[in-house]
C-alpha cells in the first residue's frame, strides 16, 4: 500500500459526497500533491476488484460521468438530482425485504445491487415553488 494509495482511499472515505475522477484527485492533491490522474484510475480500478469500491455511473446527470464511493455495509438507493446535480443515498427495511423476497420468489441470488432514481431534490422543488 504506497502513501498515494492510502491518500485516494482515505479521501474517498472521508468525502461527505460522491466524487468523480476530478473531484478525488483535487482533494487528494491537498494532502499529497504529487498524486497524478492515473494513479487514480489505477487505484480506483484494483479497489472495485477488491470490491472495496462501487462504481456509480449516472449517465443522465452530467454527460458520461462515474462516480466512486467506498462500498457500504449496507446497500442504498441513490437519488440524483437532475437539476442540481446532487446525489443523496435513501435506505430502507423496504429496500432490504424486497431483495430478500426477489430471493424467495425467483431463487436468484443478489450479489449486487444498483438502484437510482431521477428527479429533483428537496431543495430544487421548494426553489421553484417559489
Amino acid at each position: 500500500m504506497t502513501t498515494q494509495r492510502r491518500v485516494l482511499i482515505e479521501t474517498m472515505q472521508e468525502a461527505k459526497e460522491h466524487l468523480d475522477v476530478s473531484s478525488l484527485l483535487a482533494l487528494a492533491r491537498k494532502r499529497e500533491p504529487g498524486i497524478d490522474r492515473a494513479t487514480v484510475y489505477r487505484t480506483i480500478e484494483k479497489l472495485k476488484k477488491f470490491g472495496l469500491v462501487d462504481e456509480l455511473d449516472l449517465m443522465h446527470m452530467n454527460g458520461e460521468k462515474h462516480y466512486y464511493e467506498v462500498k457500504p455495509k449496507r446497500d442504498h438507493v441513490h437519488l440524483a438530482c437532475l437539476q442540481c446535480g446532487q446525489v443523496e443515498e435513501f435506505s430502507s427495511p423496504l429496500f432490504e425485504q424486497l431483495k430478500r423476497e426477489i430471493t424467495e420468489q425467483t431463487g436468484f441470488e443478489i450479489l449486487v445491487t444498483r438502484l437510482e432514481v431521477g428527479g429533483r431534490c428537496s431543495v430544487c422543488r421548494n426553489s421553484n415553488k417559489r
